[in-house]
């Protein structure tokens, strides 16, 4: 055997093990389903759980599912964030750094107050047009999607960045 062949060989052999790795990976982990809108599958890690049931008792539950909230409002805005959000939260998994009182990250921050905005403008327009100025809606309605179950006892707005204003 050459040294050419013995190359390709081994090369094969490294990516069909990572291929082979990487899709056990995808449906051990039910990757499959964050592809959808379905909000349970934002319950499949146990962290969110509390987040889910907040959101089931909420009036949102009715006019939005976490995808509505919490990504873009475009196909490829939609997929990318998901795309980021799923390998970091993999990450987290993965090497044991999963929060146990999640706080949402300044992009994610933004896309949620996109998304107030977005459903809500009517209303937001008319306090930020009476001297209300770039308020964010989070500032004040942090559990409104979430519900109180899913507040930390002792931290009123456990679900918004230190950045909020």
């Amino acid at each position: 055997m050459t040294l050419r062949i013995r190359a390709a060989s081994f090369l094969a052999l490294i990516v069909g093990s990572m291929l082979g790795l990487g899709a056990y990976t995808f449906v051990y982990a039910r990757g499959y389903s964050y592809m959808t809108s379905d909000p349970t599958a934002c319950a499949n890690c146990h962290v969110m759980q509390d987040y889910y049931s907040g959101w089931m008792k909420s009036p949102h539950h009715a006019a939005a599912t976490c995808n509505d909230c919490h990504t873009p409002h475009n196909l490829v805005g939609k997929y990318a964030v998901k795309a980021l959000n799923g390998f970091s939260h993999s990450l987290a998994f993965t090497l044991g750094r999963i929060p146990d009182n999640i706080v949402i990250k300044s992009h994610s921050e933004k896309i949620a107050e996109g998304a107030c905005r977005s459903c809500h403008g009517t209303l937001t327009e008319a306090i930020d047009g009476h001297g209300g100025g770039d308020i964010s809606c989070l500032r004040c309605h942090a559990d409104v999607g979430h519900a109180p179950a899913s507040l930390v006892p002792g931290t009123p707005f456990a679900l918004t960045s230190p950045e909020s204003k």
